[in-house]
């Protein structure tokens, strides 16, 4: 199983992925990894520092994209792919769709072109991807503005929040769109009913 949590910033998903790996762990007795893009490898730390940090600056919508792209394949092939090989469940914050919604639509480099890039980087398909969903009146209430990502403003942050729903529907495939308004536990209940049936053992 692999599960991936996408969505606005300040929608809540650092705080769910923790509340399933949990669940899994203690009702199912699975091992659970949690990861995080970009990040989860040395590599992918250091990008992570270069995207977040306000000191970088603005970069090119190219220049981005491949930058997450690079620390993607290095965290699935040094992480998620051991994990699902030994039979661990796999929650990651943020995969392909991140790329695809910022590079690609809010970015305006298309979708297509994301998705076909992606497709090297990101050559394994989650089991389902949970597109949590809050208005930016609320969302945007919880950001601090301290990293380079946060402090794009409400309004880029309803473009994002815009295109992972577009997203959801052109590719509505093992996707679940979750209503993450009201408290952490109710939103959890929420993605626990959307969770897949069988495929477990």
């Amino acid at each position: 199983m692999f599960f991936v949590f996408e969505g606005a910033d300040g929608v809540g998903k650092t705080t769910q992925v923790k509340l399933l790996a949990g669940h899994i762990r203690e009702e199912r007795g699975l091992d659970v990894l949690l990861l995080r893009e970009p990040g989860g490898t040395p590599l992918g730390e250091r990008v992570r520092r270069i995207l977040l940090d306000p000191s970088t600056g603005e970069l090119e919508a190219h220049t981005e994209m491949f930058l997450f792209m690079a620390a993607r394949a290095q965290l699935l092939a040094l992480r998620i792919l051991p994990a699902l090989e030994r039979g661990a469940v796999v929650i990651c914050d943020r995969y392909l769709w991140s790329s695809v919604v910022y590079q690609g639509i809010v970015g305006g480099l298309g979708v297509t072109e994301v998705m076909r890039i992606g497709r090297f980087a990101a050559r394994v398909r989650p089991t389902r991807t949970f597109v949590l969903d809050l208005p930016p009146r609320l969302s945007y209430r919880r950001l601090h503005g301290r990293d380079r990502m946060e402090r794009r403003g409400r309004e880029f942050q309803e473009r994002v929040r815009q295109g992972f729903l577009d997203l959801a529907r052109l590719y509505p495939r093992n996707v679940a769109v979750i209503d993450s308004r009201g408290t952490p536990l109710e939103v959890h209940r929420r993605i626990l009913e959307r969770l897949p049936a069988r495929g477990w053992s």
